[in-house]
């Protein structure tokens, strides 16, 4: 089995063009399609398949699922009897019931979220080829992101309750899908709950991250930057258009990321995030933060963290 990265998220927005017009012309995602049912398909520059991300129009914003691909077709049947033995009902989804993708899986996670994963999509290329390859494209748009780089969830957590989604994500995701925990904070009296979880597939630091709240939700979705002078181009991009800001650059103590935090015009957070932080190995020991630092774990400059940054979510 082999999950490679998350393939692509599904996006709800309130408004379909502003929507399209914010993540083409300040992120810099290339339109790549439209279905029947009004919903818009976009992927980075330096992304192969034909999306990554799905918009679609909804009286709510917020995230309906996210989708993770997997390296061969016969991991779908690998997966859905790992998922079954873990005691998730799962459903088969035939090749195109996920748009331009073979077979795939449906299931929730312990904390509600939807994840689906699919082992093929069709290739539409790089925009610079595979030909004598240009650095990056001439005719980039806005903040000029290479592709989806991971998404963080909101889970339910009321641990006096016993109620603790994001150690079950965890647990479940490392259990049955194969994915790696890299960062970790703990708290409570004895520092024994599990509060924060960032886990990988490969050598980034993570490719799903898990955060406590009241109750399920998408806290945003990152696209890759090179580095730090372009996530300070980017704040220039959001100031110019009267993009809402939540953080202005700053770095991540977890998995030591350079990093914006905005809003799309529906109220979902998006982030431009740059830098590797460091090389997530199988062998790497887990970084685990203590409750005292949580500032600093999230924003190591300032060591505080913006009451909206945790409070606000879709």
């Amino acid at each position: 089995m082999s999950l490679m990265r998350v393939g692509h998220v599904n996006i709800r927005v309130l408004d379909i063009n502003a929507a399209t017009e914010h993540y083409e012309n300040v992120l810099g995602l290339i339109r790549t399609g439209e279905d029947a049912d009004g919903n818009i398909y976009l992927k980075g520059w330096d992304e192969w398949d034909k999306y990554s991300v799905i918009l679609s129009e909804a009286d709510s914003a917020g995230m309906n699922y996210v989708a993770y691909k997997t390296a061969t077709d016969v991991d779908i049947d690998t997966y859905a009897k790992s998922i079954r033995d873990y005691g998730i009902e799962v459903e088969e989804l035939a090749a195109g019931e996920l748009p331009d993708c073979g077979r795939a899986l449906r299931f929730n996670l312990p904390s509600g979220h939807i994840m689906c994963v699919f082992a093929e999509k069709e290739h539409v290329g790089k925009a610079v080829g595979t030909t004598n390859s240009a650095p990056w494209p001439i005719d980039v748009k806005g903040c000029g992101v290479h592709w989806l780089d991971h998404v963080l969830l909101v889970s339910p957590f009321s641990p006096p309750d016993g109620i603790n989604k994001v150690a079950e994500n965890a647990d479940f995701l490392i259990a049955c899908l194969d994915f790696q925990l890299t960062e970790q904070m703990k708290v409570g009296p004895d520092a024994d709950i599990q509060a924060l979880a960032f886990l990988t597939l490969g050598s980034t630091p993570h490719d799903i991250a898990f955060v406590p709240g009241p109750e399920a939700g998408f806290h945003h979705c990152a696209s890759y930057l090179d580095g730090w002078g372009d996530v300070l181009k980017a704040a220039d991009l959001m100031w110019m258009n009267n993009v809402k800001m939540d953080i202005t650059p700053n770095r991540h103590g977890i998995t030591g990321g350079e990093t914006i935090y905005f809003f799309d015009p529906s109220g979902n957070r998006n982030e431009t995030f740059a830098g590797l932080g460091y090389l997530a190995q199988p062998d790497m020991p887990v970084i685990t933060w203590t409750e005292d630092q949580i500032g600093t774990a999230i924003f190591y400059h300032s060591g505080v963290l913006n009451e909206e940054f945790t409070s606000v979510y879709t």
